[in-house]
């Protein structure tokens, strides 16, 4: 029970690996994940981040065992967790096999997109424990699902199947069994390729910022990205961009 991570081509991979049981999240792998991405994000190599699970599954949510002795603990970790990954500075990626449910749920959820493969199953569960679901949580739940597919969830607990969850924009892709890694691959090679002062100040304007306009022209200004991006648009080749966050 570990979260695994490499660094390949300038995506950091970062695997839940509990096989035992579905890879839940234990207290301990709630506690991991923080510095884990803290470490990435700081680390010039990374460009983009895949968030994923180990086998055929993705997350089938918190280690239940974990709830019985310390439920609030677990529960403030999954959330630091959760935030932690929405606060990565870099384009973020849930591929989703199999469950994801509970706190794997919250997990995709903080990513910045989510891509699926055919079969993956979807279900935020608290009502199923007695829990009360955090409220940042509802607030992104909702922010890709509305309301009403919100409470659908959260009321019941009940699974939904990948279809749905792209209807419903929980997913942003659907892919054929057994071509998830390979179009995972291909997308992060994008992300990879695209600049990262755009992808930065995308990702906090998305998010809600709204004081940082001044700082992001001055970036861009200072960066040399627009100018090497018109450039290599011209010229008919691959641009090279050099900021970085």
């Amino acid at each position: 029970m570990e979260l695994l991570h490499s660094v390949t081509d300038g995506v950091a991979t970062v695997v839940i690996h509990h096989p035992a049981k579905r890879n839940a999240m234990t207290v301990g792998m709630w506690r991991a994940l923080p510095p884990l991405l803290e470490g990435l994000a700081a680390d010039p190599a990374v460009r983009a981040l895949v968030l994923t699970g180990e086998g055929d599954t993705f997350c089938a949510g918190a280690d239940i065992s974990t709830l019985r002795d310390s439920p609030d603990e677990a529960q403030e970790l999954a959330r630091l967790a959760e935030e932690a990954l929405a606060a990565f500075p870099k384009p973020s990626l849930a591929a989703v096999r199999g469950y994801c449910v509970g706190g794997g749920s919250q997990l995709a959820a903080a990513c910045d997109l989510r891509f699926a493969e055919e079969g993956a199953l979807f279900g935020v569960t608290p009502a199923k424990l007695g829990i009360v679901y955090p409220a940042s949580s509802t607030r992104r739940l909702v922010s890709l699902v509305g309301p009403g597919t919100a409470k659908y969830l959260l009321f019941s607990g009940e699974l939904i199947e990948a279809e749905r969850a792209l209807r419903t924009g929980l997913v942003d892709e659907v892919v054929p069994e057994g071509e998830l890694g390979k179009r995972v691959r291909e997308f992060t090679r994008v992300l990879v390729s695209r600049s990262q002062l755009t992808q930065a100040a995308a990702k906090e304007f998305a998010n809600g910022r709204t004081d940082r306009d001044a700082h992001w022209a001055q970036q861009a200004r200072g960066s040399g990205d627009t100018a090497e991006g018109v450039a290599a648009f011209l010229e008919r080749r691959a641009p090279r961009f050099t900021w970085s966050v």
